[in-house]
């Protein structure tokens, strides 16, 4: 499915999620793809970037429901693709926080902690989504999602790791915050700040960017 440059609703992009679904090649890298540039859409916006993550999910629910071909290696392939575009915008917000620590004596340790608790909170988000589809979707996918969660809350995302080296990078200017769960509630994490989201995305972008030129084929 073609995607035009203008901003694509959660409709839209549970369709084109679901268009990835078809093909028997390249699902991972369409879904990854389709997925970042969702996500540069949000602007690392809490709550767009979770209902990307649910419209992705019920997307590629129903694409796999609808294939004539193999569902499981399917279904793997494209939460994979999902899980990859999620691990990349962590590194992202990873490579934000440290600009703005190391150029920005006004980045609050409270603001830090926020971010940090954003990146903990989308990967919980991720596993959620896909319960959901475990739980409710159609016979021919639930069993591949469950195998997904499962899996995923034994051994955690590829997002985990990057996450939980942020959180060790950091854990000297935010250890006296971590006694309080809830210093950043979900109305903070939606008001992120302005400077890390906007430097967050530009590292996105940069790296989606990067991912294309590695698909183009050499000359």
């Amino acid at each position: 499915m073609a995607v035009s440059d203008a901003k694509m609703s959660d409709e839209n992009l549970a369709k084109a999620a679901a268009e990835s679904m078809k093909s028997a090649e390249q699902i991972r890298e369409r879904v990854r793809d389709l997925t970042l540039r969702a996500f540069q859409e949000r602007r690392f916006d809490y709550e767009g970037m979770k209902q990307v993550l649910e419209a992705m999910t019920a997307g590629i629910s129903v694409g796999a429901a609808q294939r004539t071909g193999q569902v499981k290696g399917a279904v793997a392939d494209a939460l994979s693709g999902l899980d990859q575009a999620l691990m990349k915008s962590a590194q992202a917000a990873q490579l934000a926080l440290q600009e703005l620590a190391a150029k920005s004596r006004e980045f609050s340790d409270s603001e830090l902690k926020q971010a940090i608790d954003q990146m903990k909170k989308l990967e919980s988000d991720f596993i959620a989504a896909a319960n959901k589809v475990a739980e409710t979707g159609s016979i021919a996918v639930k069993a591949e999602f469950r195998d997904f969660v499962t899996h995923a809350q034994r051994f955690g995302t590829d997002t985990g790791p990057v996450v939980a080296q942020t959180m060790r990078e950091f854990s000297h200017r935010i250890a006296t915050q971590m006694a309080d769960a809830q210093v950043a509630g979900l109305e903070a994490a939606r008001q992120l700040n302005a400077r890390f989201a906007q430097a967050a995305s530009g590292f996105l972008q940069a790296m989606a960017e990067s991912l294309r030129e590695e698909k183009k084929p050499k000359k």
